[in-house]
């Protein structure tokens, strides 16, 4: 997650008032142009680093992927995949519903590598055509056991209540 960027396009921070970027607050995580979802932001960087470490906490994403995922996709996607760099895989893989060629998923991770959940369904091959795996939509749903609960494009402070959900060892 950029502050800016090069080709002028917009941020997060155009959603936020200016003073979340003259304070220094920087998100925790990230999500790339094509993806949606919970995004949360502090000036804490240990609070940071404890949220977005590997196995440091659990995110549940929801996507749909064009092509039919097959209960092997769900057991390799546990198990790990090779990408390109490195092995990618899930906590928890759950078939949520279908539409034609489509699949809806609910994906929990508790890492979050560059393009992770898009990376690891790309490497995963439609039993049917045999081309890879493409998702379409990616929505963050959860960090931690904090849930999305606001509108798209809308913000809020968490209250301490949520802190100590989030994080327990920081409250």
């Amino acid at each position: 997650m950029t502050r800016s960027d090069e080709r002028g396009r917009k941020t997060v921070y155009d959603l936020l008032p200016q003073w979340v970027f003259d304070d220094g607050w920087m998100p925790i995580g990230r999500l790339d142009l094509d993806s949606k979802g919970l995004l949360l932001f502090t000036t804490n960087g240990k609070i940071g680093n404890v949220l977005t470490k590997p196995g440091g906490c659990i995110k549940v994403y929801e996507i749909w992927v064009r092509g039919h995922v097959t209960d092997e996709h769900i057991v390799a996607a546990k198990k790990g995949v090779k990408s390109k760099d490195d092995i990618l895989k899930a906590l928890n893989v759950e078939i949520i519903g279908m539409g034609g060629a489509k699949t809806r998923l609910r994906i929990t991770i508790d890492e979050g590598k560059n393009r992770h959940i898009r990376r690891l369904f790309g490497a995963l091959k439609d039993p049917k055509f045999g081309t890879p795996l493409k998702v379409l939509e990616l929505k963050r749903m959860s960090i931690g056991s904090f849930g999305l609960d606001v509108e798209s494009g809308k913000w809020r402070y968490l209250s301490q209540e949520d802190e100590k959900k989030l994080i327990p060892q920081f409250t």
